[in-house]
């Protein structure tokens, strides 16, 4: 299983906005910015993210995009399934699939053992945790070389 392109924006744009002052609104350019992501692509996410009710999106001249308070305290797992739908690392372990073969099927418990392995990092990992990790890191600021002569021709 890899995390799809989709899902891994999602989760950038979530701690973003999580690490933006509360009831502030950023723009689909300021977070393709932030992300790096193109803004046609981001724009479909968004609509995915806002269709779970984790953001808001305003329409105007005030208008741009805002964290919900349900997506302020949502999980990575939370963020990925409003984008790709149940994580699931086998078809076997959803609940609604009839396997015939789960009975005495060699590898069906080693599925399930890293499914809930899976899950449960990705249910304790918190968008707003991994924000206020981003607001710690330190500003690192580039300055020219102080040995470095300026030429001219």
């Amino acid at each position: 299983m890899q995390v799809t392109r989709a899902s891994d924006y999602a989760i950038r744009v979530m701690i973003h906005l999580a690490s933006v002052p509360a009831g502030e609104r950023q723009s689909l350019a300021g977070l393709a910015r932030a992300t790096g992501a193109p803004e046609s692509f981001l724009a479909k996410i968004l609509q995915s993210l806002s269709r779970a009710e984790l953001i808001v999106s305003r329409r105007g001249k005030a208008g741009g995009f805002e964290l919900l308070a349900l997506g302020r305290q949502s999980s990575m797992r939370e963020v990925i399934e409003a984008i790709e739908g149940p994580v699931l690392l086998n078809l076997c372990l959803h609940s609604s699939e009839n396997c015939d073969q789960k009975q005495h099927c060699l590898p069906h418990r080693a599925w399930e053992k890293a499914q809930q392995a899976m899950l449960a990092v990705l249910d304790t990992t918190m968008i707003a945790d991994m924000a206020a990790q981003d607001t710690q890191r330190p500003v690192v600021i580039e300055l020219p070389d102080a040995d470095a002569k300026m030429t001219g021709s």
